[in-house]
């Protein structure tokens, strides 16, 4: 790619902008200043071993979970950015118990909301393992010039207007939807800005990965032990046995996925009935930009993008991936639901 082709986000997105009769650059102002948010969190974590922000902040989230510092970093930096856009009306983040309303008129008259994972996987900072940022944004059902409400929040992943995530791995890259495909573009550090540099993404129908903690098989539902070992047999018509690859951070595992074609499963068990991950903040996303891609997102038998969330920190069991590799694990599901395999 030479300097005289290069697209930056900014200049896609201001390209795109004609996509959305109901925008009139709102949407555009917004994606920048996420962009904008995800370049400072790419730096602190890149200084992650040089300065003092490695390791436990020595609170507990809402979920339960430890925050590292950089959690709490990345909270304050997306925080901001949103707040200073001028184009959202409040922001839902995995790190605080309740929704983040902005209260001065600037705030208040902003046409959007934002649900965000600032920062996901990252307890694997501390050993140098790719971790990611995820966000979901929605049109506001409240009035415009009044404060947002819950509701504004609890929308089905279907109204989702736009969808990404940003991976700070070997290279960062951010990838978003706003409903008519999939971008990913690529920060350079010469230049300090994303350039597009995965246009169109398309997942195949089929895959030979398949990402899943296997340490907690033994408490899985039936229909997800059966489609491991499925997935695990020798087929000469297939290309099984599948790859087994777990990273841990749902922004890796599904970026792999998504660029090689595989599933990503996280199934409830009995220490998490509803599963780990949160359906507004992780789930709705990751589904719409899996679908816009080409692929399937589903709960084990309903499409995630349909379920009506009744909570901010609502979970949800999930599986996200190439379409034929989905559709072959709610088989195994639907039969022991019909069978009671249970």
């Amino acid at each position: 790619m030479n300097s005289y082709n290069i697209t930056t986000l900014n200049d896609f997105i201001i390209q795109k902008q004609k996509d959305f009769s109901f925008a009139k650059g709102e949407l555009s102002t917004l994606l920048h200043h996420i962009g904008t948010a995800a370049k400072m969190v790419n730096t602190k974590i890149r200084r992650a071993g040089l300065v003092e922000i490695l390791g436990k902040a020595g609170s507990i989230n809402v979920q339960g979970e430890t925050q590292q510092k950089l959690d709490i970093y990345a909270d304050e930096v997306f925080i901001d950015a949103l707040l200073s856009s001028g184009e959202c009306c409040g922001l839902a983040s995995e790190e605080n118990q309740s929704e983040i309303v902005f209260t001065d008129a600037f705030g208040r008259d902003g046409k959007y909301v934002v649900c965000i994972d600032p920062l996901d996987g990252s307890s694997n900072i501390d050993v140098n393992v790719s971790v990611g940022s995820i966000f979901s944004i929605y049109r506001r059902l409240s009035p415009r010039g009044e404060k947002a409400t819950k509701e504004d929040f609890l929308q089905p992943g279907s109204r989702q207007v736009a969808a990404g995530y940003v991976i700070y791995g070997s290279s960062t890259m951010l990838v978003y939807t706003t409903g008519n495909g999939v971008n990913g573009f690529t920060l350079d550090p010469s230049m300090g800005e994303f350039c597009l540099s995965h246009p169109d993404i398309k997942t195949p129908a089929d895959g030979h990965i398949y990402s899943v903690n296997e340490g907690n098989y033994v408490k899985f539902p039936t229909g997800v032990k059966q489609y491991i070992k499925y997935c695990q047999e020798k087929e000469d018509t297939t290309n099984r046995p599948y790859t087994s690859r777990y990273i841990g951070s749902l922004v890796s595992d599904f970026h792999r996925n998504l660029l090689k074609g595989g599933i990503f499963l996280y199934p409830q068990y009995e220490n998490a009935p509803r599963g780990k991950l949160r359906l507004v903040y992780e789930c709705n996303p990751i589904s719409f930009l899996a679908e816009q891609a080409g692929g399937k997102a589903s709960d084990g038998h309903k499409r995630i993008l349909d379920l009506e969330p009744s909570s901010l920190h609502e979970r949800a069991p999930f599986y996200v991936g190439s379409v034929n590799m989905v559709r072959k694990l709610e088989e195994f599901l639907d039969f022991c639901k019909d069978n009671d395999c249970e």
